[in-house]
């Protein structure tokens, strides 16, 4: 089986970077292809549980995010990223790993084909 990475280094919402991440995530795994979707950066901010998006304008991708695991996605957050956005692991929801970057590097590695937004 193909396998590939998807890398979200941007915030939820500002721009369609994080909508397209979870778009191509989930279009990945009804192809039955692997797909991990790892959270960087600001990226793990679409792991927040109890988003506010009311005056952002944009879609809340909570819901969507939890779809793509329910697909077969495995996500991962980057440690060092959680505390750089002052998160905990009790700010993000079960079946999310919290990885680290040597981890990260890992996945990446094992993946035929990675896509950064």
């Amino acid at each position: 089986m193909k396998h590939i990475a998807i890398i979200l280094r941007r915030s939820p919402y500002g721009d369609i970077n994080a909508a397209e991440a979870v778009r191509h995530a989930m279009g990945g795994a009804a192809d039955e292809l692997g797909v991990d979707l790892i959270l960087v950066d600001a990226g793990v901010l679409l792991a927040k549980q109890g988003q506010d998006d009311a005056e952002t304008g944009f879609t809340n991708l909570g819901e969507s995010l939890m779809d793509c695991i329910e697909m077969g996605v495995d996500v991962y957050a980057d440690k060092h990223s959680l505390r750089e956005q002052n998160m905990d692991t009790v700010d993000i929801p079960e079946g999310i790993k919290v990885v680290t970057g040597s981890e990260i590097a890992d996945i990446i590695k094992n993946a035929k084909t990675t896509m950064i937004y």
